[in-house]
């Protein structure tokens, strides 16, 4: 007997048997998986949203297309799409998209896995390109949606399919998501800034059901019971507190979101004071819009509650300041900005009093700074409330994402000994 040799369409064959007969059947097989994968409909739909990203959106995509979803996609029969989303866009970045698009299909050795294509949106806004996205140009037939950002490159090659995978296995989770890395973890010499960055992630990471809006992969029949709210300030938190609580028809079940092993994306981290007391702020403001919401919406009746993209489209088309009525009923009842929303005083002490061993006291001065930039965001948002206004998501720079180093194993191992 001779050595078994992997070929395309998933044959292994004796290297001491005739080869040519088997060479032949294995790619008739396999030109009729390409043909079966190619009029199928797309079981896994992924959106690329971006908003102006002409300096990274090259990277994040050539990236994407590095994953191995494409190639097991293909040897299952199955295929996907993919869609980038540029909403509100006055750069490049459709242009650039398109062009990238263009190359993958002639150069990607399973290009007959997916299809790309590129959607622009005059639009902006992150929520209504969600809304979008589920509800109309992704494929009817999708079974799971991947949402990712444009700014994020993939270190570790079967993130997207192990993200994939951990739904297939686990009937009891409906969203899959991957562990977030700050890219200030690969520099080998880490300022005081970045240490403090570092042992926050980790300290947020130490909650269960964790999701990050940047990366995350949804049941299809999940998401498109939900539309978001155009007021709504972040969709990862309100998102996880329908999809764990079965619609507001359960207790929290955090295992109904799990995170993938061996999945991961590096992202840029904030680093100047500037650039972090403004993502404090927006984080701030979309918690306590996240927790009014949720509030006002476990008192609908269960019809309401059980399906609720129509109750939330409704709600927009009839009153399209509701939320922010919301908002202003709330702050009257609060006063004061420390109590925007539960615990805001003390959710940082929480998350740095579950660090075990040394990590307590390590992690300490990174929970008292943490702690007060929370309290001087919170007063941001409040005045910010005060004046009327709900959004805020200020455009931060990605200069450093688009110029890491895109060897996936060397990032990989990067961040392994760091």
């Amino acid at each position: 007997m001779g050595s078994f040799t992997r070929l395309a369409g998933g044959f292994h064959l004796l290297s001491d048997g005739p080869p040519q007969a088997y060479t032949a059947l294995a790619n008739r097989y396999d030109n009729a998986m390409t043909k079966d994968a190619q009029t199928k409909p797309p079981r896994i739909s992924i959106a690329v949203r971006a908003w102006n990203e002409e300096a990274v959106i090259r990277r994040t995509l050539e990236s994407l297309f590095q994953q191995s979803l494409f190639e097991e996609l293909r040897a299952r029969g199955e295929s996907c799409e993919v869609l980038c989303i540029p909403n509100g866009c006055t750069d490049r970045t459709a242009e650039i998209a398109a062009a990238v698009f263009a190359e993958q299909e002639k150069s990607h050795p399973f290009a007959n896995a997916f299809n790309a294509s590129v959607r622009e949106m005059r639009e902006a806004g992150r929520n209504h390109t969600w809304n979008a996205f589920v509800h109309g140009l992704s494929s009817p037939e999708a079974e799971f949606l991947f949402l990712m950002d444009s700014d994020i490159l993939f270190d570790r090659p079967d993130t997207l399919f192990n993200m994939y995978r951990a739904l297939l296995e686990n009937s009891e989770a409906q969203i899959a998501s991957d562990r977030p890395v700050k890219d200030v973890s690969l520099k080998l010499r880490k300022s005081w800034r970045d240490r403090i960055s570092l042992a926050t992630s980790e300290m947020n990471g130490a909650t269960q059901g964790q999701m990050t809006g940047q990366l995350y992969c949804i049941r299809a029949e999940v998401a498109r019971r939900l539309y978001l709210p155009e007021d709504l300030g972040i969709d990862d938190g309100f998102i996880k507190a329908i999809v764990c609580t079965d619609f507001f028809s359960a207790k929290l079940n955090p295992g109904r979101i799990v995170v993938a092993d061996n999945a991961s994306h590096v992202y840029e981290a904030y680093t100047s004071a500037g650039e972090l007391l403004k993502n404090q702020k927006r984080q701030m403001i979309g918690q306590t819009i996240v927790h009014v919401l949720v509030e006002y919406l476990t008192t609908l009746p269960q019809p309401q509650r059980t399906n609720l993209a129509d109750t939330l489209r409704h709600k927009e088309e009839d009153s399209p300041d509701w939320v922010a009525r919301l908002v202003s009923e709330h702050l009257q009842r609060v006063r004061h900005f420390w109590r925007l929303f539960p615990d805001a005083l003390s959710f940082r002490f929480k998350r740095w009093w579950r660090m075990r061993g040394i990590k307590r006291l390590t992690h300490l001065p990174a929970t008292l700074v943490g702690f007060a930039m929370t309290m001087i965001a919170c007063a941001q948002a409040f005045r910010h409330f005060k004046r009327g206004k709900m959004h805020f998501w200020p455009k931060a720079a990605r200069e450093n994402i688009r110029n890491l180093t895109a060897d996936k194993t060397g990032l990989a191992q990067t961040i392994q000994t760091s």
